[in-house]
């Protein structure tokens, strides 16, 4: 008997792990507050569970801020052909997506736009409605 317990206790625990790990939209960003910022990218990791790129965004006061910006995650977006050098350090770049609901410099990224006009989709729909 304590030992089915302990089993389904070890079970339960490795199943809710990547529940801990990842988060949804809703949890941290607000669909009400889009943002769109023109910047450098100075940094990009691509690791589970999500993408991060960084931006330095040059305000109308000269203020350079470094914006966070997350994405989907690493394997869904190599199998819609995105890879980790579709965005490349020292790009200039657009962003699109929705500010974090902690006043934070942190952001959900949906979409980058390079000056040239390619687009490079760092989130599909379903991460967006994952509220």
């Amino acid at each position: 008997m304590i030992r089915s317990f302990f089993s389904f206790l070890l079970l339960a625990l490795a199943g809710s792990a990547p529940l801990l790990a990842h988060h949804s939209f809703a949890a941290e960003y607000d669909d009400s507050k889009p943002i769109k910022v023109v910047g450098t990218v100075t940094k990009v990791e691509w690791q589970n569970p999500h993408i991060w790129f960084y931006l330095d965004v040059k305000g109308e006061d000269g203020k350079v801020t470094n914006y966070a910006f997350s994405g989907g995650a690493p394997g869904q977006l190599m199998r819609r052909g995105i890879m980790k050098s579709s965005i490349q350090v020292g790009s200039v770049v657009t962003v699109d997506g929705f500010k974090a609901k902690d006043g934070s410099n942190n952001a959900f990224g949906s979409k980058v736009t390079y000056p040239d006009g390619r687009m490079v989709f760092t989130a599909n729909q379903e991460d967006h409605n994952n509220k």
